[in-house]
């Protein structure tokens, strides 16, 4: 039996931590601004949050904040994995554009954190990428149900998936994903080209949260 020289070895490692890891996509160069497959629309149910967010959280969870879904970021991904931090330094997100953007992403740290891990690999300037995710936003029509969602109510992520699809021609039970949290709604994630057409992500759906039912906690009354 031949033995792998120890350098051997360290390559095979490598090559196991990159093929596991979120930014590899194989026969490509990782975490290369511009380079992915296409977008990610992460819509947070922002209820769920506000149960256990911390005071400091006024602009989203304060009194009379009436926050159903809110924007936590549009993210490139590959077929496999997705890029992130693409830029050593990445170009600092102007203040006005934070000021236009916070009716969508409720927190100045969160703008800013989304365009340094995910903005930054999307090959445009914070200007163009926060644009975009408005348009995707604009592009995502709300389900009836959870527009005015006022009281706590429980439903399946099945049912919750059908809902988005049926308001929303085009879409396709393999291009979005419902995640929960401690069996609460956490998120939905719809999977756009960079057109921000419809399209389908088998590894992101098969995130979905796959419990029978979850809480669904109610939008604040006024």
């Amino acid at each position: 039996m031949r033995f792998m020289r120890p350098i051997a070895l360290l390559a095979a490692a490598i090559g196991l931590l990159l093929a596991a890891s979120p930014g590899h996509a194989q026969g490509r160069v990782i975490n290369r601004a511009g380079d992915f497959d296409f977008y990610v629309l992460s819509l947070s149910w922002s209820p769920t949050y506000c149960e256990t967010a911390s005071p400091a959280d006024n602009l989203q969870c304060g009194v009379g904040r009436r926050r159903g879904f809110i924007v936590h970021g549009l993210w490139p991904q590959y077929e496999r994995g997705y890029p992130e931090y693409c830029q050593a330094r990445p170009e600092r997100v102007p203040a006005q554009v934070v000021r236009d953007s916070l009716d969508l992403t409720p927190s100045e740290r969160l703008i800013r954190h989304e365009w340094e891990k995910h903005g930054s690999c999307s090959g445009l300037t914070p200007e163009g990428y926060f644009r975009l995710a408005r348009l995707a936003w604009n592009r995502i029509a709300i389900p009836p149900s959870l527009t005015d969602a006022m009281q706590r109510s429980a439903g399946s992520p099945q049912a919750i998936e059908e809902a988005f699809i049926r308001a929303n021609p085009g879409l396709r039970p393999d291009g979005i994903a419902v995640t929960c949290e401690r069996q609460r709604l956490d998120e939905v994630r719809i999977c756009l080209t960079k057109q921000l057409a419809f399209r389908p992500c088998p590894e992101v759906d098969r995130r979905s949260c796959r419990v029978g039912s979850i809480a669904v906690p109610g939008i604040p009354a006024r």
